[in-house]
């Protein structure tokens, strides 16, 4: 029984730290990205919450990281989108249905910046929870 419940804890940490690593390439790649953003780029407007705590402006970011994906310069990142992509379910809080969200079309690095800030606070409310 021991054993047991040895080898689901170890399993768990594997899990969290496969998630953790997960987390922070996502965040390297938004430097390298935010780096990289061009004058072409620059003139690029997404939609960008005011309040990047508000739980009810999690689809806006996913927009707005759509937008930064179809747009020809970041053919270069489609590493980070699919990355992301794959850890949305887990930075998605459970929500019945959004409210109103604040927004500004801003800027790409702006926008790049927020979603940084997003990502870090969404990953560490999912470990809080998973604890």
């Amino acid at each position: 029984m021991r054993t047991h419940l040895y080898l689901l804890l170890l399993a768990a940490g594997i899990s969290a730290a496969s998630q953790a690593s997960s987390i922070a390439e996502l965040l390297t790649l938004l430097q390298q990205m935010s780096k990289s953003v061009t004058k072409e780029n620059q003139n690029l407007r997404i939609e960008t919450p005011d309040n990047i705590d508000d739980v009810n402006c999690v689809s806006t970011i996913f927009e707005g990281t759509e937008q930064l994906r179809t747009n020809p310069t970041m053919t270069k990142f489609s590493v980070f989108f699919q990355k992301f992509e794959k850890l949305k379910p887990s930075l998605t809080p459970n929500l019945a249905e959004e409210g109103k969200c604040d927004t500004e079309r801003k800027n790409t690095t702006t926008f790049i910046a927020k979603l940084m800030t997003f990502i870090r606070q969404a990953s560490k409310k999912s470990k809080s929870i998973a604890l």
